[in-house]
């Protein structure tokens, strides 16, 4: 029996288990999942025919918790194509634009879980999200959640410290189980430490990353990173930095050393905060750094142009402002916005890739449904990637 279907299986005998003893116990809370999200997005890009794709993705479940301590939930997952011809990672057109929302109806979560007071676990198809997901997501904002078969294990026994460990069996990634590369067999371990402090945080993580599907995307990362927040009459300051190092594992991933760090300000003035950052991804021997875990969408612009890091490398320097609290509907929560701009370069300064713009909107119309407007325009250099501008329109609910 492979690991996956192991875990697969630990989890269905879990539940096999566990709900007998539901009827005894003395509190059963059962909570339905109900997912849905109706998105148009449309992708002009340079050589290319625009496309527009109207898809309908929703995950469906439930999620029982005992007074114990224990769980357990089971949750599928659809994609649907309501209108649009284009390339979808699966089936392909001749001159349109991937948008990476393919068609699949497949198990999103199937997991059991246990929460003490000092330790946690979980076993099974499960979404892990660590910190910002810079490394490891769930890439959410895609129609097709990624999740892992794995087992997570996580401990607080010492105050102000928190410690995780999971192993990953397999990667159910956003391509669904009809594309080749929609799933990774994985052998792979992740190890994070985050410290309370009175200097800040500190987030310690090692990522060993083995999949038989991709030498390129395994390797080890092992990052550290800082955060700090201060008060004062005006408003709050804000300052991050993260340092990692990536390199081979079991002999799989980058043929030479890469190096990643990251340096952000942020300072809020009420419901506004202006945002300032600094990302640099090296690239060395053929290969850039890595981070085939993360939730890619959500760094270096909304246009997905640096999914992969190019082999010299990437330097993002952006600016931001965002606003939150915005009232606009009465009895439903309030609104808010965000434009940001970036500037790519090579990680040496030496080419410039380009610039791009991003803005977006999210206004909820009432307690379960929200409108979210989102764009981004990249503006190519002469010796960076394509031109092309991409509009997002999305209804979303979420019980």
């Amino acid at each position: 029996m492979t690991n996956t279907k192991l875990i697969c299986f630990s989890g269905l005998v879990a539940f096999a288990i566990v709900l007998p003893a539901w009827p005894q116990a003395s509190e059963v809370d059962l909570k339905p999942l109900l997912d849905l999200r109706l998105r148009a997005e449309q992708v002009s890009q340079d050589g290319l025919d625009q496309t527009t794709a109207l898809t309908l993705a929703g995950r469906f479940g439930v999620e029982a918790k005992l007074n114990d301590g224990w769980s357990a939930l089971v949750e599928g997952e659809a994609v649907g194509h309501l209108a649009g011809d284009f390339s979808d990672t699966v089936d392909n057109v001749p001159g349109k634009a991937v948008i990476a929302d393919p068609e699949a109806l497949e198990l999103n979560r199937l997991q059991i879980g246990w929460k003490g007071e000092k330790a946690n676990a979980t076993l099974g198809r499960q979404r892990l999200i660590f910190d910002d997901a810079r490394f490891v997501g769930n890439v959410g904002f895609r129609q097709n959640e990624q999740t892992f078969d794995a087992l997570r294990i996580g401990v607080s026994a010492l105050e102000n410290v928190s410690a995780d460990y999971v192993f990953i069996d397999k990667v159910h990634r956003i391509f669904g189980d009809s594309s080749p590369v929609g799933e990774f067999e994985s052998d792979s371990h992740i190890v994070r430490v985050g410290i309370e402090t009175s200097a800040g945080s500190l987030i310690a993580t090692g990522l060993f990353l083995d999949f038989d599907e991709s030498a390129s995307a395994s390797g080890q990362t092992l990052a550290l990173a800082w955060s700090d927040t201060w008060k004062f009459g005006a408003g709050t300051l804000g300052l991050n930095a993260r340092l990692a190092q990536q390199s081979q594992y079991n002999g799989k991933g980058p043929a030479q050393d890469l190096g990643y760090h990251s340096y952000g300000a942020s300072f809020a003035l009420g419901a506004l905060t202006f945002i300032g950052s600094a990302e640099i991804l090296e690239g060395s021997g053929g290969a850039g750094f890595a981070t085939p875990l993360a939730t890619l969408h959500a760094f270096q612009g909304w246009a997905d142009v640096f999914l992969n890091t190019p082999q010299s490398g990437v330097r993002d320097l952006s600016v931001g402002l965002k606003q939150g609290g915005i009232n606009l509907i009465n009895g439903a929560k309030p609104a808010s916005w965000a434009v940001f701009f970036h500037d790519f370069d090579s990680d040496n300064g030496r080419q410039s890739y380009g610039s791009e713009f991003d803005a977006v909107f999210r206004m909820p119309l009432n307690d379960w449904l929200t409108l979210e407007a989102k764009g981004a325009v990249f503006s190519g250099a002469d010796t960076g990637p394509a031109d092309r501008t991409k509009f997002w329109l999305a209804l979303e609910t979420r019980l």
